[in-house]
């Protein structure tokens, strides 16, 4: 199973975009969205080294929430399992 998690625009030349999710960057390529205007701060979602979708902004930023709200989870149920000695799942 693959995930893509929406990766913000930071710079865009010949093609290729950096790209920020967290504090990660990454080189992207467009060819398969070239069809699309991407402008730098605009989200796309990344698999593979490509760009295979452009997110508007406020989709993107629901999507993170929800992985931000995943993370927080993990890391209770991590405490949780510190505190009972044992695997919750």
């Amino acid at each position: 199973m693959c995930l893509s998690i929406p990766a913000r625009v930071d710079k865009i030349k010949d093609g290729v975009a950096t790209c920020t999710v967290g504090e990660s960057s990454y080189e992207t390529s467009l060819d398969l969205i070239s069809n699309e205007e991407i402008n730098i701060g605009d989200y796309v979602l990344i698999h593979t080294g490509f760009a295979i979708q452009k997110l508007d902004t406020e989709e993107a930023n629901k999507i993170l929430s929800t992985f931000e709200e995943f993370k927080e989870l993990n890391e209770k149920m991590d405490e949780e399992e510190k505190e009972q000695d044992r695997r919750i799942i």
